[in-house]
């Protein structure tokens, strides 16, 4: 079986979100179980910056898309997925794909649109055995839709089947109807069945309606899209395809988090006494002061409500009057960076509030902390509840989405649980939650040492995800047989 797996970011070359991290682990899983992946991404302009691009191979140049508009040569560029023997594809044009920020708004469409093309123009040219095409998210959404229009009657495209991967329901790529023409598609599209969503183009919602099998990262998302309190508008649709839709809970890739070789961290964990280590360096590196019995109580993430931001902010000072100290890292809307810095100035002691993006950084605290806080307002999957578990870092979350299907409330009676969680979105319930895991680190030491156990126990590995995409994909194509 081969597979095209197609995406606007990819990890390690260009990184926005969660979704990086999934295309740039699964594909490799998927060559593990015996398929054949590949990976197409656009040549960004920050992956010449940070990237040796003389090592990748040209491939083809001077293609042209078939359909779209905007008539420019590009060139496609062939590398591999670092560690592995997975190909990938870079479409190289210097006139569109020119942005440090990948998802910059402007042209936003126009990048997009011809990546969609350009990405069936590289398959057919190059790859034009394959079986499958995994598309994700919005941004390569147009692609069920150019292959069930425009190239309905191509021979070599028309037998692909496609998957499309919702990561994020909230981002669905809404654009004034003229768009289409840009696109090269045809102008019927736009109305109440195809791509017409209130007066605008939805571009995710082309990819629900053309796409053979729809998936989401984890199995509770994938119900709760489904309902007006999570669906952003779409839930209509997914209910009408609810045959074709189905939730495959993300991994994170075990070779890279790994406790006993990262690289990142500052001594390899395998037992709680590793983790104590970690932890007094962490609060050195910080300036924090080296306080054993002190609760490290960090949150990695963006700054924003989707997160379960503001639940934090509206109870930190509560949870500061206990003995713990406070860890932020992440970046998002002003007044929380700015916020949260004025809580460091006035607790200095307590606080340690790092607004940047550090890989390395994160890796020290999900290494070093006690509690990571995850309170989100939804989750499609979430990985830092993961990352946090697979270093014995013990998950305080609210029950939503992928937190609900990986965190198990831990039970002081079977010893069974990997954390603590809470359903009704409001700060007293964090606090409550919060307060909770405090009290268990700080007074039930026995039961903290069996969380921690339990957490480096859990298994998130991408093999079991890998067998049921491999399940998924042969749906897909059973539709087109």
């Amino acid at each position: 079986m081969k597979i095209a797996y197609v995406s606007y970011e990819v990890s390690p070359y260009a990184k926005a979100g969660g979704l990086a991290d999934v295309a740039g682990a699964l594909p490799i899983y998927l060559k593990k179980m015996g398929a054949e992946p590949y990976v197409i991404m656009p040549l960004h302009k920050s992956i010449e910056k940070n990237f040796d691009v003389s090592q990748f191979k040209l491939v083809k140049e001077n293609l042209m898309p078939d359909s779209h508009t905007y008539k420019i040569p590009f060139s496609v560029y062939q590398g591999y997925l670092p560690n592995s023997e997975v190909k990938i594809y870079f479409i190289k044009t210097d006139k569109l794909f020119d942005s440090k920020n990948i998802y910059e708004e402007e042209n936003i469409f126009l990048k997009t649109s011809f990546f969609c093309d350009a990405s069936l123009k590289t398959i057919k040219e190059i790859e034009s055995d394959t079986d499958v095409i995994n598309i994700n998210d919005w941004h390569t959404s147009l692609i069920p839709v150019y292959l069930k229009t425009n190239y309905y009657e191509d021979t070599s495209l028309r037998k692909i089947a496609t998957v499309l991967t919702i990561h994020n329901i909230g981002y669905q790529g809404l654009f004034d109807s003229g768009v289409l023409t840009t696109a090269g598609l045809p102008s019927y599209l736009f109305n109440m069945e195809a791509l017409e969503f209130y007066g605008k183009v939805n571009i995710l919602k082309g990819g629900i309606m053309f796409s053979d099998v729809i998936n989401t990262v984890s199995p509770t998302y994938a119900k709760e899209i489904q309902t007006k309190e999570y669906g952003f508008g779409l839930e209509g649709i997914l209910k009408i395809r609810s045959e074709d839709l189905y939730g495959i809970l993300n991994g994170i890739d075990y070779s890279v988090y790994n406790p006993l070789t990262d690289p990142h961290i500052f001594y390899p964990i395998k037992t709680y006494e590793d983790k104590l280590k970690n932890k007094k360096k962490l609060q050195e590196y910080l300036n924090l002061p080296q306080k054993k019995s002190a609760t490290i109580v960090s949150f990695i993430g963006r700054l924003y409500e989707q997160k379960g931001i503001d639940l934090i902010k509206n109870m930190i000072k509560y949870l500061l009057l206990t003995d713990i100290q406070f860890v932020i890292l992440g970046t998002g809307n002003e007044n929380y960076e700015g916020f949260f810095k004025s809580l460091e100035n006035e607790f200095p002691q307590k606080v340690s509030i790092n607004i940047t993006f550090d890989t390395d950084l994160a890796q020290k605290i999900y290494a070093g902390s006690d509690i990571f806080l995850m309170p989100s307002r939804y989750e499609p999957c979430g990985l830092g509840q993961m990352y946090s578990m697979r270093y014995g870092t013990i998950p305080v979350v609210r029950y939503t989405g992928g937190l609900e299907d990986t965190v198990i409330e831990y039970d002081p009676i079977s010893k069974v649980g990997t954390g603590f969680g809470f359903y009704e979105y409001n700060e007293s319930e964090l606090l409550m939650t919060s307060l909770k895991a405090v009290y268990y680190h700080q007074k039930k030491k026995d039961d903290w040492k069996i969380l921690f156990q339990n957490c480096m126990g859990a298994d998130f590995s991408y093999d079991k995800s890998a067998k049921e995409y491999l399940e998924l994909y042969k749906k897909a194509m059973s539709k087109k047989s």
